[in-house]
């Protein structure tokens, strides 16, 4: 069984405002599959869960979409809100949303955050119906050669993190518990599971740069965070200094049903 309790795990959540300017210059974007897909439905309303330094929200505002983000920590709200993002400082479970409503609720790197036993059904609060709540994530795979290399260097330096580290070529196990967990309370509609394949090369400095705005990492004592760095580059280095990376952004796409429930509990067809 996939453990979701990661979302309580605050010094990790709050970890990736350190350097909130190097998480927006080294973190992957979004492929535009992707993007066409959440457009493809309504989205005048869209509100971004986690929107961290506005990456994915800024696509959908460029597509026409009027975008909301929630973030919690405020170094990183204040890079989205530079680039024209509006952002409420606050976690989505303590969020108010103050009777506001959205076609479209999105999370890109951000939903395990999310407590599974609050954010689905805060999520379909907000939705009408049919509205769609679409959460996704990008996960690096490396061709054999790379795989080998770096699996060598996490075994050395931090063993812990080459069991169960998604950038560094792991598949996301945790997609059929996020399923579970947003099917569970019966508010939306079987969610759908979708992937969609694009490359990016990195430079010896691209990757490592972009490893340290990963909270696992960044959370290495020093020591041992300067030796594993040290190790990927050599191993980079012993691949000609750069690396291409194939990535997967899984997305997991849910539709509100479309049904009255008790005004008990907050939520009425509209």
């Amino acid at each position: 069984m996939i453990d979701l309790m990661v979302h309580e795990e605050s010094r990790r959540a709050q970890s990736f405002g350190q350097d909130a300017q190097r998480y927006e210059r080294a973190r992957p974007s979004y492929p535009t599959a992707l993007i066409d897909e959440l457009v493809g439905g309504p989205c005048q309303r869209v509100l971004d869960v986690g929107c961290g330094t506005g990456k994915a929200a800024r696509l959908l505002a460029a597509r026409g979409c009027h975008v909301l983000g929630v973030e919690p920590d405020e170094r990183m709200a204040a890079v989205a809100r530079s680039y024209g993002i509006p952002v409420e400082a606050a976690t989505f479970e303590a969020w108010d949303p103050s009777g506001r409503t959205f076609d479209l609720v999105v999370s890109g790197q951000a939903w395990h955050w999310v407590d599974p036993a609050v954010g689905p059904v805060k999520a379909a609060a907000l939705l009408a119906g049919g509205g769609r709540l679409a959460v996704f994530w990008n996960v690096a795979t490396h061709d054999q050669k790379t795989q080998a290399l770096l699996d060598r260097a996490y075994a050395r330096h931090a063993p812990a993190l080459r069991m169960g580290y998604v950038p560094i070529g792991k598949t996301r196990a945790e997609d059929s518990a996020h399923i579970a967990a947003i099917t569970a309370p019966g508010l939306f509609e079987i969610p759908e599971l979708r992937a969609y394949v694009w490359e990016k090369r990195y430079s010896v400095d691209e990757w490592l740069d972009q490893l340290g705005t990963h909270s696992d990492h960044l959370l290495l004592p020093p020591g041992q965070y300067a030796a594993l760095m040290e190790a990927v580059g050599a191993a980079i280095d012993e691949l000609g200094g750069g690396i291409t990376i194939a990535y997967h952004t899984e997305l997991i796409l849910a539709r509100r049903r479309d049904y009255f429930l008790p005004s008990g509990l907050g939520f009425h067809h509209r």
